[in-house]
């Protein structure tokens, strides 16, 4: 049993370091189509005619192929190997041998580390491959939103409504009453907290992303996993944010996405639990 087990982990470990690979390619992608659509959309508002808005190549998750960022070389495909293409390329380009950043290779391996995680330790086949893709959606918010404080509706919502399919479909555990109260709570909870703040010092002090992925922990979670998840997050952040600020590696502006955070108390509960999150914090 234990071997079977552990080859149904290896495998999907496998799995894992290829959809890895994909979601360095969304990480970087899909924000500059959001990007692109929006000022698509700008254009023809202004012009007053859709068809009026300059054509661009098409740009999306499959095209172009991938490239260097620095020569353009096409990167073929036994250069585009999990982790084993950077090993051999010895992290750089193999035209301009300019250098490659670490974050693919690391991706690739926590993908598949979580993927034979899930595998190893969820019950069910397809509950695992469920938490799968609940790890696979949080690593690309958590990324997209620490490079450009953007947590996309393409992700977020599909991993809400997920969530409560999961809940339907006995994945989680999590009663489908409790995953509708929770995704209701989340929501309004932090939205709650932004207009506070708002109202208070005439800042906006997180994005309506945040509120979106935290409802999504609620439908996965359930309700009473909020409170844990939401003081995980606030001590990673407020821990992160100190070491930024003291090492002098704040951004312009001395923002810090809390969308990162949140992915963090997310594979937290997911991992150890939500119950663990509050003994780990003394309650």
């Amino acid at each position: 049993m234990l071997v079977s087990q552990g080859v149904d982990a290896a495998m999907a470990g496998v799995l894992g370091l290829m959809i890895g690979s994909f979601l360095n390619v969304v990480i970087y992608r899909l924000p500059k189509m959001l990007e692109r659509q929006w000022a698509a959309e700008c254009a023809s508002l202004a012009d007053g005619d859709a068809a009026a808005a300059p054509a661009v190549e098409p740009f999306n998750l499959m095209v172009p192929h991938s490239r260097c960022q620095q020569c353009g070389h096409v990167i073929r495909w036994y250069e585009n190997v999990p982790v084993l293409s950077y090993l051999a390329l010895r992290g750089r380009c193999s035209s301009c041998k300019a250098s490659i950043g670490l974050r693919y290779p690391v991706v690739e391996l926590l993908t598949g580390a979580l993927f034979a995680w899930c595998v190893w330790r969820m019950p069910g086949q397809y509950g695992a491959l469920a938490w799968c893709a609940f790890a696979a959606a949080l690593l690309a918010l958590a990324l997209i939103d620490w490079d450009t404080t953007l947590l996309p509706d393409d992700i977020t919502l599909p991993l809400l409504w997920g969530g409560l399919l999961a809940s339907i479909a006995g994945f989680t555990g999590v009663p489908l009453a409790h995953a509708v109260w929770g995704a209701v709570a989340g929501y309004v909870s932090l939205w709650a907290i932004y207009w506070l703040f708002k109202l208070t010092t005439g800042k906006e002090g997180m994005g309506y992303g945040d509120f979106k992925l935290f409802a999504a922990f609620g439908a996965w979670f359930g309700w009473q996993a909020l409170v844990p998840i939401i003081l995980m997050a606030s001590v990673i952040g407020v821990v992160v944010g100190l070491a930024l600020k003291f090492s002098s590696g704040l951004r312009e502006g001395g923002y810090v996405p809390f969308g990162p955070f949140l992915a963090a108390a997310g594979f937290t509960a997911m991992i150890f639990g939500p119950d663990a999150i509050l003994r780990a914090v003394g309650l």
